[in-house]
């Protein structure tokens, strides 16, 4: 639509300029106020200001404001700028590191058939990884904790679907960790991506 709109404004120029020319300025004036007003999708607008999101309502009025008091592209790269950071924070939060809960160590209490625990072989720690592992999740890598009787450590990664260095420098941290320990570390359920980037880092 843009490139046609880019077009059909070419051809005016070219050809039709002494025609319009002749269009009175309050009738441009008219049809800049409705495209305008069009354009401003107020009732959009007011929804998102009256949701309860607020950081997003933060981005709208930012960028709004900036389009405003500067220009339509200082508001966009701002915009896009703080729109990323928001969507960053909200993938670390969602990104869990979380250790199985074992048989072994059934508090009082606790239902013995209980489905959330897990027979798994002596000495062996389960952790299951969910969510993209990026550099605003990467320290989450760091919480799991290794004790000298742990003789295996897996970490289940189905629920990771993409990795980048920073969680990679991470990961590589937490091996040393175990062959100091001497910890067999096992990755399980690796998916495409991840695989890909741990088999190019070495």
């Amino acid at each position: 639509a843009g490139m046609v709109h880019a077009v059909v404004l070419l051809l005016v120029l070219l050809f039709l300029m002494p025609y319009a020319e002749l269009i009175p300025m309050p009738v441009i004036a008219a049809i800049l106020f409705v495209v305008a007003y069009n354009m401003s999708e107020w009732r959009k607008f007011l929804k998102i200001i009256t949701s309860k999101k607020y950081l997003d309502v933060l981005v709208l009025i930012l960028t709004f404001v900036l389009t405003v008091v500067f220009d339509l592209v200082v508001a966009i790269e701002v915009g896009i700028l703080c729109a990323a950071i928001l969507f960053m924070k909200r993938m670390s939060d969602v990104t869990q590191v979380e250790g199985w809960k074992y048989i072994d160590d059934l508090d009082e209490g606790t239902d013995p058939d209980c489905i959330s625990l897990r027979d798994v072989p002596k000495n062996t720690l389960v952790y299951e990884i969910s969510g993209p592992m990026f550099f605003g999740a990467a320290e989450k890598i760091t919480s799991i904790s290794l004790k000298e009787k742990d003789t295996c450590l897996i970490l289940r990664m189905r629920s990771v679907n993409a990795i980048d260095a920073t969680a990679l420098h991470s990961l590589e941290g937490l091996l040393e960790d175990c062959k100091k320990k001497k910890i067999t570390l096992i990755l399980s359920h690796v998916n495409e991506q991840p695989m890909n980037v741990m088999k190019k880092s070495g």
